[in-house]
């Protein structure tokens, strides 16, 4: 693995923010600027958190940290799809909720990996 654009829950949770991004601006206002700009921001923070976490992979415990960082944000957006999924429940919401649930298991599998198997080095 040369870089964090090499992991698969990496470049999963950059799709999803994306899609999320551009769902969250079809928002009606003021869920635009409300719910919208928190989901946005939580579906970006799971990406941001791998990110950071693999920079830090030096120290384990800190890939570890912030691998959890990135679980606890798509709780957040995960939380804020199923909100929006019931605001608006002709909306394709619900499928995001499912997509985030997906990637959920794959960040728990990916933190049980690091810290049953992970070899530091030196970088």
């Amino acid at each position: 693995m040369k870089s964090y654009k090499d992991l698969e829950i990496y470049n999963l949770a950059l799709g999803l923010a994306i899609k999320i991004r551009l769902m969250s601006l079809k928002l009606p206002v003021p869920d635009r600027f409300e719910v919208g700009d928190q989901i946005r921001r939580s579906s970006q923070s799971i990406k941001d958190n791998i990110v950071e976490g693999y920079g830090r992979r030096r120290y384990k415990a800190d890939f570890i940290k912030f691998l959890t960082y990135s679980h606890a944000s798509l709780l957040e957006a995960t939380s804020q799809a199923a909100f929006l999924h019931l605001a608006f429940p002709d909306s394709k919401w619900d499928e995001i909720s499912i997509e985030l649930e997906s990637l959920g298991v794959k960040i728990n599998n990916f933190t049980t990996y690091v810290e049953t198997s992970w070899k530091t080095t030196r970088i």
